[in-house]
């Protein structure tokens, strides 16, 4: 059994209990944090699981703290579970220099290029370990298992998605980077992180891999109009028109007025819960 993360700290909610970890991860080659929020229903045997992805300069704490997710979580029996969004003091230099690459800006892939990619493979550790860590560390089912994240993060979840379409059975995101290969944000950090073959890009670009497979779940996606990244940034429409063209099943709603906030996050939380319930208890 691998070892056992760290508690560092725990707090009673809902009738459940939030708890933040760190532990030594191999496939970062560091010291990894992720938080987590077990329902009151673990008592009695194993829940399912909704992963969720933060987004740029974010750390573990910010969807925990902010985002107002326990109450329906514990309603519905869902163990919620939040990593870091990158590695951290790896010793990379300038690794704190920008708020948009390095530090709090992992992007979900698995860096290709030195000096980041030694640490920096978050994809991997997003699927592949810290699953193990939770499946043999909580009270959790991994057969029911769900993905959301926001900016970044819903980068990331949709990738994650679509990279592995039986492993996650129900997906969600507010106001992703659907298009990263268009956006400044991914065409800052990919080069960076994956070299300069736009081609290897495209491998973690939702809006591309929409076209090589769809996913069986409906997705559910929220994206504020008041956003100040919707139109340069996030590129939702790209997505949508992808989505069509590949006959994935979408649920896009655009929420006026909202922005790109926790604020717009904690509105619509519990109905982002109850479409990941609705599929993962059965």
């Amino acid at each position: 059994m691998r070892n056992a993360p760290e508690l560092l700290s725990s707090h009673r909610c809902f009738g459940g209990t939030v708890g933040f970890y760190r532990h030594h991860s191999e496939t970062c080659d560091g010291s990894m944090r992720f938080s987590v929020f077990t329902p009151p229903q673990a008592a009695a045997g194993p829940v399912p699981v909704l992963y969720f992805l933060a987004g740029l300069t974010c750390t573990e704490e910010n969807f925990m703290v902010k985002a107002g997710a326990q109450r329906a979580a514990a309603q519905h029996g869902l163990m919620l579970i939040a990593p870091d969004t990158s590695p951290r003091n790896t010793g990379i230099p300038g690794e704190d220099d920008e708020w948009d690459f390095g530090s709090g800006a992992g992007f979900y892939v698995d860096a290709t290029e030195e000096p980041w990619s030694r640490h920096y493979r978050m994809y991997s550790y997003v699927v592949g370990e810290l699953p193990l860590i939770v499946a043999a560390h909580f009270p959790a089912d991994p057969e029911r298992t769900g993905i959301s994240g926001h900016s970044m993060g819903g980068h990331g979840a949709l990738v994650c998605a679509f990279k592995n379409p039986t492993r996650y059975r129900s997906v969600s995101a507010f106001a992703p980077i659907a298009a990263p290969t268009r956006s400044p944000w991914g065409q800052k950090a990919f080069p960076r992180y994956l070299g300069v073959d736009q081609e290897s890009w495209k491998s973690y670009d939702a809006s591309a891999l929409v076209a090589l497979g769809t996913i069986e779940p409906t997705m559910l996606i929220d994206q504020g109009m008041a956003d100040p990244y919707l139109e340069e940034q996030l590129r939702i429409d790209t997505f949508e028109q992808a989505c069509a063209a590949a006959g994935q099943s979408l649920l896009l709603r655009r929420q006026v007025g909202y922005d790109h906030s926790y604020y717009f996050i904690a509105s619509f939380i519990d109905d982002h819960l109850r479409h990941h319930a609705e599929v993962l208890i059965r």
